[in-house]
C-alpha cells in the first residue's frame, strides 16, 4: 500500500486553507474538494500553491516535500501570486463562494486594467482621456475577462481592444509626423533667418510683431488669437479648437499665405499639420460614438 502523504490545500483565494493525509494525487482531489467545499464530482486542477504548477503525474506527486501546499482550480478560475497590501500585512483575497460565470474571477480583480474597464463601462467616452499606457495595459487584457467586466459579449470586447490598438498607432504616427514637422519648420526657419540677415537686417523682429498683432480684415474670416497659435514654434495645431482647425482648413493654403506671411512650402506643411489634427481628432470622435452605440445596441437586445 502506498504511504500516506500529508500536504495542505486551498482554494484560489487562499482563504481556505486545510490539511490532509493522501496516498496519492486522486484522493487529494477528492478529499480536498469536500474540505473546501467543492460540489462533488466537479473537476478540479491541482497546482502548487507557490509557483502555480500543474499536477497531473503521480510519481511526480510522490516526489514532492512533504507538507506541500496545492491549490485546488475550478475550471474558470485561475492561479495567481500572492499580492501583498498594506506594507504586507494583508493579503488580497476575495470569497470564491461569489465568483460565477458571468462574472470576472479574483486572480484578474486586481490586474491593473480593471479600474480602466469600470471607467469605460461608465463612459467610454473616456478612451480619448485615456494614457497611451492605460490604452496599452487594457490591449494587453485577457479579452474574456474584459468582456466580463465591461459588460459585453466577448466579440465585442475584442472590437473594443482593436479600436483601442487603433488609437494608440494614429497617436504614434501623428507624434512622429510632428517631429518631422518640427524639424522641418526649424530648417525653413533657420534658412529664412540666414536669408533675412542678408538682404533685411533689424526687419525681423518688427515684421514677426506685425503678424502677431495684425488686425485681420472681415474677408479673411480669421480672429488674432487663431493667428498668434499658429505663428507658435512647435505643433500649433494642437493647441487649436476643433472649430477653430476646420475654419484653418476650410480657408486653405492661399488665406493662410496671405494673412501669416509665409511662404508657400511652410504654410501648405502648416495646413497638412492641420489637417492631420482635425482628422484625427474627428476619427476619435467617430470610433467612441460607434462603439457606443453598439453598447446601446447590445443593451437593448439584452432586456429584451
Amino acid at each position: 500500500m502506498t504511504d500516506r502523504k500529508p500536504c495542505k490545500v486551498c482554494n484560489f483565494t487562499r482563504q481556505k486553507s486545510y490539511g490532509v493525509v493522501v496516498p496519492s494525487l486522486d484522493e487529494l482531489k477528492l478529499k480536498g474538494s469536500e474540505f473546501l467545499g467543492f460540489s462533488p464530482g466537479q473537476p478540479v486542477t491541482v497546482v502548487l500553491d507557490n509557483d502555480g504548477t500543474i499536477v497531473e503525474d503521480q510519481a511526480y506527486f510522490l516526489c514532492l516535500p512533504l507538507d506541500t501546499k496545492f491549490m485546488l482550480l475550478h475550471e474558470k478560475e485561475k492561479w495567481s501570486p500572492v499580492r501583498r497590501v498594506d506594507g504586507g500585512t494583508a493579503w488580497m483575497a476575495r470569497d470564491s463562494m461569489l465568483v460565477e460565470a458571468d462574472t470576472v474571477d479574483a486572480s484578474s480583480a486586481a490586474a491593473p486594467w480593471l479600474d480602466l474597464a469600470q471607467q469605460l463601462k461608465r463612459d467610454l467616452a473616456s478612451i480619448i482621456l485615456m494614457s497611451d499606457e492605460d490604452l496599452q495595459t487594457l490591449v494587453d487584457a485577457p479579452s474574456i475577462e474584459l468582456a466580463s467586466a465591461v459588460g459585453f459579449q466577448e466579440k465585442k470586447a475584442q472590437d473594443l481592444q482593436e479600436t483601442l490598438q487603433r488609437v494608440l498607432d494614429r497617436r504614434e504616427e501623428e507624434r512622429q509626423s510632428k517631429e518631422l514637422l518640427q524639424l522641418y519648420l526649424k530648417a525653413a526657419e533657420k534658412e529664412g533667418g540666414q536669408q533675412a540677415d542678408q538682404s533685411r537686417p533689424g526687419q525681423e523682429e518688427a515684421g514677426d510683431l506685425g503678424v502677431e498683432t495684425m488686425e485681420v480684415d472681415s474677408g479673411s474670416g480669421f480672429v488674432s488669437r487663431t493667428l498668434m497659435v499658429l505663428k507658435g514654434k512647435t505643433s500649433p495645431e494642437t493647441r487649436l479648437s476643433t472649430e477653430d482647425l476646420q475654419m484653418v482648413v476650410t480657408r486653405g493654403v492661399e488665406a493662410m499665405e496671405r494673412v501669416l506671411g509665409l511662404d508657400r512650402t511652410r504654410t501648405s506643411v502648416l495646413l497638412q499639420a492641420c489637417e492631420a489634427e482635425l482628422t484625427g481628432r474627428l476619427q476619435q470622435i467617430q470610433a467612441v460614438q460607434s462603439i457606443r452605440g453598439s453598447a446601446q445596441l447590445d443593451g437593448s437586445r439584452g432586456s429584451s
